[in-house]
């Protein structure tokens, strides 16, 4: 029988829909339910960005590699996200519509430019005149000039003015409303304390035109807001002369002159203006040329005003510290002791950056090498390393220039490091490095002594607070041997990396050698399976995309093998109708996002368990540097599957994965487990048994 897939974009617009579903979950804080909002809306524009844009690039492909890379026409594809993505807008609309309606209930609104009391217009011209004027540059639109360079991730006004004797005749102007150095929301004053108004910056110069335009002498203005979302595709020219920290920054550059993959914009906007846009941009028909409401460029109300009645959070939804480092011990002496496994946000990152702060004091600390993927914007684990570097470590960095979207900041910290005698590593041709990883070595007593930690998520102590990862902090002397391996590789980037990957006894890595290891475990269930004995798998990711792997999934269904799915996004597999056991798969959105990647197989009761930076994707298996870790220690095994059985008796939070992407909750009679919730309360119970 043929064999069937869900086209890997659409099933992304489903793991959307899923985001925008907790937004319109009325259980969900009012507050948090905006900022559902906001990530959809981000979470949207950087799909355009990047799989729209491939797959308009696809177009020109040959039909071999658009059926193994696509399951279906990219053509075909296009359409049904436009369909789709059109479906959830309205959606979306709706879901902000009834919001604000709450929000009145908390007297909390949102004023345009022709609702403000006297008073409040007198503040809003002080506060453009003092805040807002001198980042505002208009640029008059004519029929014979060519479009001005429209910024990725900007949000304009398109200006239609005209003058009350000019019966036809109208002149039109974009502004770039000024977001980044001004912020998007502007709190206004009012007469009764209790009321919240929060005003737009858009409908802030709105508001203003006629004296942004009194040069002219108009005296009729229409401003609707629209944006552009771009090909962010980053091209990296093969001049041998140049390195590659210098090629991405051309390429940076370059990422400006990316064609447009959508246009979004206010259906009230002035026709003849909105037709002049479209020609200017070159769209055509075959684009995405999306009407929306009155709003666009959602992704700041992620950071929307704290303008509600006092929010208390509720406990299990803190971070506590691990019972291990509750006495005050020197977070490496209990690591060289015993393997530790940080859950976070449930548990404080802190022990991570008190680790590097120690080596950076010890005087028997010879060295730390650590990668870098995503850090944050002040970063501590930079700081850490660089009062390493200060105090004679010496420090090794593996720095990924190639992060999408953080490239820019990469290239900056890179030009931090360097000067700090810290050696920054930016990676191999052609490969991405994203296994996270950090291997410390000390000398003492004559003897070499090495520790560290492998972890599913970033080094990143602020998103360390929202996503759900797992941390395995250890002094294993096989996963830190496997860790200097994959350093050795990073430093020699020209050489034949796999002979010395191969090596690895402790650690799976990407390329190559996790997917046979995964292949391998799949077969011993499968024969385990076959001989009518227990097998069992139990795979929490990200995405599942892989085709070779989703084939053998397959395969172990229709022998029988009990394999259960935890797939936050991308899922393309589909249940057949000659599998002895149906692939359970479900996904879990809450306000943690969930970002841990693990692997269990049952193995005849030996019970191998990995935590993993890798999803299940061609592109992480094949061309990235990944590691997973197995976890040894039975207590930590045993913790890791209490948490995967926790999630999947979720019956509030968890949604179906089947064929018609439908995101249906699970619901049953059992008792009501909302998975992120006792996931805190197992292991807070925890700290009271130690």
């Amino acid at each position: 029988m043929s064999l069937h897939f869900n086209p890997r974009d659409i099933t992304w617009l489903a793991f959307n829909e899923r985001v925008l579903q907790e937004a319109m979950d009325e259980k969900v804080p009012l507050h948090l339910r905006i900022r559902f909002l906001g990530i959809f809306s981000n979470n949207l524009d950087e799909f355009f960005r990047v799989r729209v844009a491939g797959l308009k690039r696809a177009m020109d492909f040959k039909e071999k590699i658009i059926a193994e890379s696509f399951y279906q026409p990219p053509s075909k594809i296009l359409q049904r996200i436009n369909d789709i993505v059109i479906k959830q807008q309205q959606n979306f609309d709706k879901t902000w519509k009834k919001i604000q309606a709450e929000m009145a209930d908390h007297k909390v609104f949102i004023k345009n430019s022709k609702n403000l009391t006297p008073k409040q217009k007198d503040f809003v011209r002080n506060y453009f005149d003092e805040v807002v004027e001198s980042n505002v540059i208009p640029i008059l639109l004519h029929d014979n000039t060519p479009m001005p360079y429209l910024r990725d991730k900007s949000l304009y006004l398109g200006v239609a003015m005209r003058k009350k004797d000019w019966q036809y005749q109208s002149n039109y102007a974009i502004i770039e409303i000024p977001s980044r150095f001004v912020g998007r929301f502007v709190l206004l004053p009012t007469e009764d304390p209790e009321e919240k108004n929060v005003m737009l910056l858009e409908d802030v110069i709105t508001f203003n035109l006629p004296h942004i335009f009194s040069y002219f002498g108009y005296d009729e203005f229409s401003a609707n807001a629209f944006k552009v979302t771009k090909d962010a595709e980053l091209d990296l020219d093969n001049d041998i002369r140049t390195n590659f920290a210098e090629k991405i920054e051309k390429g940076l550059k370059n990422r400006r002159k990316g064609k447009p993959t959508r246009f979004v914009f206010d259906k009230d906007m002035d026709k003849a203006l909105l037709e002049m846009l479209i020609r200017k941009l070159n769209l055509t028909k075959k684009d995405s040329i999306i009407p929306g409401g009155k709003i666009h460029n959602f992704k700041h109300f992620m950071d929307f005003p704290d303008v509600f009645e006092a929010y208390e959070r509720p406990v299990e939804r803190t971070s506590f510290t691990h019972p291990a480092f509750e006495h005050g011990e020197r977070v490496t002496d209990v690591i060289l002791k015993n393997d530790v496994l940080l859950t976070f946000p449930y548990h404080k990152y802190n022990p991570v950056i008190d680790l590097l702060r120690e080596a950076a004091m010890d005087p028997d600390v010879k060295s730390i090498q650590i990668t870098a993927y995503r850090l944050a914007s002040s970063s501590k684990i930079i700081n850490a390393l660089i009062y390493a570097a200060r105090n004679g470590k010496e420090v090794t960095v593996m720095l990924e220039l190639q992060a999408r979207f953080d490239e820019e900041s990469n290239l900056e910290w890179k030009d931090m490091l360097e000067p700090e005698g810290i050696t920054v590593l930016v990676g191999i041709p052609n490969k991405k490095v994203h296994a996270k990883l950090c291997v410390i070595k000390k000398r003492a007593h004559n003897k070499t002594i090495q520790y560290g930690f492998v972890s599913t998520g970033n080094f990143n102590e602020k998103t360390a607070r929202i996503y759900g990862d797992h941390l395995l902090m250890t002094a294993d002397r096989g996963i830190m041997a496997d860790i200097n391996k994959v350093f050795n590789v990073l430093k020699k980037p020209k050489e034949d990396i796999l002979p010395v990957l191969k090596t690895c006894k402790s650690l799976l890595v990407c390329p190559q050698f996790m997917r046979e290891k995964i292949i391998h475990h799949i077969d011993k269930e499968i024969e385990e399976a076959k001989a009518g004995r227990k097998a069992e798998m139990i795979i929490k990711a990200n995405s599942l995309s892989d085709r070779t792997l989703i084939i053998k999934l397959y395969d172990a269904a229709k022998a029988g093998v009990v394999i259960r799915m935890i797939v936050r996004g991308i899922y393309c597999a589909v249940n057949q109708k000659d599998f002895k056991e149906k692939i359970k798969g479900i996904s879990i959105v809450d306000e943690y996002l969930e970002h841990a990647r693990v692997m269990y197989f049952y193995n005849k009761g030996a019970e191998d368990i990995y935590i993993s930076s890798a999803d299940w994707m061609t592109r992480n298996l094949d061309y990235r540097i990944e590691a997973a870790a197995k976890i040894t220690n039975k207590e930590l095994k045993k913790e890791l599957k209490d948490i995967l059985d926790i999630q999947l008796r979720d019956n509030v939070k968890a949604r179906i994965l089947d064929k018609k992407l439908s995101n249906e909750y699970v619901r049953n009679d059992k008792k009501e487990c909302r998975s992120q919730i006792e996931t805190y309360k197992y292991l807070k119970a925890k700290t009271n048994t130690k």
